[in-house]
C-alpha cells in the first residue's frame, strides 16, 4: 500500500498535477517529497471514532485550502474520514481495495465496505474485482482492475552487485554452497511461516537454510511461537528469523527459492512478483491473486494453502532443478512480470481513472506528458 502510494503520487506530480498525501507519517515520507509530492501529517492511522470524526474536519479544511478535486483512499480508517470530507467538499472519491479483509461479522463487513464506496474502485487483481462485487455489492462497472506495478530499476538482477549479496550473506551467516529458501513478509499468522517450518521438518533433511524475512511489528507472541516450533523440530541451525531487510532485491537474488505460503488469499502477492522479477522460482499458495501472478509449472509452483506436505514436495522439486532449467524459468519469469506488472503501466492506468472521474478525455500520453486542459487543480491525496 505504501509503495503504491509513493509511486502514484510521483506520477501525479510528473504529470503536472498537484500531489498531496495525508498520513500519520513513516519512513517513505522523504521519498514522497523527493518525488515532488507534499506530505501532511494527520492522525489518520487512528480507529478511535472521535479522532476519525475530527479527521473529517481536518481533511475538509485541507481540501478547501489546496483545491482538491480527487481523494484517493487506500486504507479503511482514513477512508471513512476521507469519504465524508470528500462528499462535503465536492471532490471525487477513489479507493484502492488492497486486501480481502476479514468478514467475521456484519459490523466488520460494514467497516470494510467503505473501500467499495468509491466513484471508482481500483482492484489489484481479478480475484479482488470479483470479491468486491460479490461481498460488498459494488457495481462492477465502477471497478477498475489495475495490477500493482514493480519498480524494475530496483528489481533487476543485473543491477544487484555481488557485494550487496555478500554483505547480506555475512550478516545472516549463511554458509557457502547451501541452498536458501526464503519467505519474505511480516510475521503474522496468515502469512504461513508455520506451514513452511512444518514443510522443512517433513523433508527430514538439513541441507538448506530457510529464512523468514520480516518484522514482527509488535507481534512478539507469534514470533515466540515460531521460535518454539523451530526448536521443537530441532531446526535451529536451519530456519532463521530475520527481523528486517533494507535491500530486498539483493535478498531475493541471494535466494534459490522464494515461498509465499499465505493461508488467507493474497489480494495481489507482491512478494511472488518481485521474486520473479529477480529471476527466482516461486512456490505460492493456489488462491487469491497468486493464481494470476504465478504461472504454475512455468515460473513456479502453486500449492494448496496450509498443506506442508505438498509444500515440502514443491521445495524438493525446486531445489532439484538443473542450471539450465533455472535459467529457463528465470527468463520466462522476468519476461512475464515485466509485461504484466510494471510500475509505469500501473501509474498510467491510475491516472486514466483520475481523468475518468474528472470527466476529462484521455491525454493520449502517460505520466510525464503534457498537462491536460482543465486539470490544473487536480490533486490526488
Amino acid at each position: 500500500m505504501e509503495r503504491g502510494t509513493v509511486d502514484v503520487a510521483a506520477a501525479v506530480a510528473a504529470a503536472g498535477w498537484s500531489s498531496l498525501v495525508a498520513s500519520s507519517g513513516g519512513p517513505m515520507v522523504r521519498e514522497l517529497e523527493r518525488a515532488g509530492a507534499r506530505h501532511i501529517v494527520l492522525p489518520l492511522d487512528s480507529k478511535n471514532p472521535f479522532t476519525m470524526r475530527a479527521n473529517i474536519e481536518r481533511l475538509q479544511r485541507l481540501m478547501a485550502e489546496a483545491g482538491v478535486d480527487i481523494v484517493h483512499a487506500r486504507s479503511r480508517a482514513p477512508a471513512w474520514s476521507a469519504l465524508f470530507a470528500a462528499r462535503r467538499h465536492g471532490a471525487r472519491f477513489v479507493t484502492t481495495f488492497h486486501g480481502a479483509y476479514n468478514i467475521a461479522n456484519p459490523a466488520k463487513r460494514w467497516y470494510n465496505s467503505v473501500m467499495a464506496r468509491g466513484d471508482r474502485v481500483i482492484a489489484a487483481s481479478q480475484f479482488i474485482v470479483e470479491h468486491v462485487a460479490r461481498q460488498y455489492g459494488a457495481d462492477p462497472t465502477l471497478i477498475r482492475h489495475i495490477p500493482r506495478g514493480i519498480d524494475f530499476d530496483r528489481f533487476d538482477p543485473a543491477r544487484v552487485s555481488a557485494e550487496r549479496q555478500m554483505k547480506l550473506a555475512r550478516d545472516w551467516r549463511l554458509p557457502d554452497g547451501v541452498p536458501v529458501v526464503m519467505l519474505p513478509g511480516r510475521l503474522t499468522r496468515w502469512k504461513g511461516q508455520e506451514v513452511l517450518i512444518e514443510a522443512i521438518a517433513l523433508r527430514g533433511k538439513k541441507d538448506l537454510r530457510c529464512l523468514l524475512v520480516g518484522s514482527d511489528q509488535g507481534r512478539g507472541g507469534y514470533r515466540k511461537e515460531l521460535e518454539q516450533r523451530i526448536a521443537r523440530h530441532g531446526l535451529e541451525t536451519v530456519v532463521h528469523i530475520i527481523d528486517q531487510c533494507n535491500d530486498m532485491p539483493a535478498a531475493l537474488k541471494l535466494a534459490d527459492l522464494v515461498v509465499s505460503a499465505s493461508t488467507d488469499p493474497e489480494a495481489f502477492g507482491r512478494v511472488a512478483v518481485e521474486a520473479q522479477a529477480m529471476g527466482k522460482p516461486v512456490v505460492a499458495t493456489a488462491h487469491g491473486g497468486s493464481r494470476e501472478t504465478v504461472l504454475d509449472g512455468e515460473t513456479g509452483w502453486l500449492v494448496p494453502p496450509g498443506d506442508p506436505q505438498v509444500l515440502a514436495a514443491a521445495i524438493d522439486a525446486a531445489l532439484a532443478l538443473t542450471e539450465a532449467q533455472r535459467r529457463a524459468i528465470a527468463e520466462h519469469a522476468i519476461a512475464f512480470v515485466r509485461e504484466h506488472f510494471n510500475k509505469g503501466l500501473m501509474c498510467a492506468r491510475t491516472l486514466e481513472v483520475y481523468r475518468e472521474v474528472l470527466g476529462l478525455k484521455p491525454m493520449g500520453q502517460y505520466p510525464g506528458g503534457p498537462r491536460p486542459a482543465g486539470a490544473e487543480g487536480a490533486v490526488a491525496a
